[in-house]
């Protein structure tokens, strides 16, 4: 499966001199946890719920300040053609919980943590489900003579 197939689009952009508070207000109006930076196109950083609460709030920034001064420029990327399972390397490597997604550098779509444990819960239930039904199925009750039971 590759990136495109789990990941949440479009990504929510913003330009680089969009204040804090309107940030904000775009992850709250969209419920995301971070939006990007971009500029004529091209990728210029990241901004975290986690930022404006540690890194604007909690140093006093005033609401007004463009994102440009406190998003994260460094940003680890995914390409919408990777391979899904190659970005749980790429996570664990990261440390990351959001990974932007690009089509020629030109971001298209997030990747979360959220969204992989949402494949593997999938997938687990589709490997589960006929062992799940099968015990729904067994009589309650009782167990019968011929069961062991723990304990004794």
């Amino acid at each position: 499966m590759n990136v495109s197939e789990a990941m949440s689009a479009p990504a929510v952009v913003v330009p680089p001199q969009t204040s804090l508070a309107e940030a904000a207000r775009q992850m709250d109006e969209y419920g995301v946890g971070s939006v990007l930076v971009v500029e004529s196109g091209a990728l210029r950083g990241i901004v975290t719920d986690r930022d404006l609460a540690v890194r604007g709030l909690g140093r006093g920034l005033d609401a007004k300040v463009p994102v440009e001064e406190m998003m994260s420029p460094q940003v680890v990327t995914l390409d919408v053609s990777d391979d899904v399972h190659m970005t749980y390397r790429t996570f664990r490597r990261s440390g990351m919980r959001r990974l932007p997604v690009l089509d020629e550098h030109r971001a298209v779509g997030m990747l979360t943590v959220d969204d992989l444990l949402l494949d593997v819960f999938q997938r687990l239930a589709d490997l589960l489900g006929p062992v799940a039904w099968s015990v729904l199925d067994e009589p309650q009750g009782p167990p019968s003579e011929n069961s062991s039971s723990y304990g004794t």
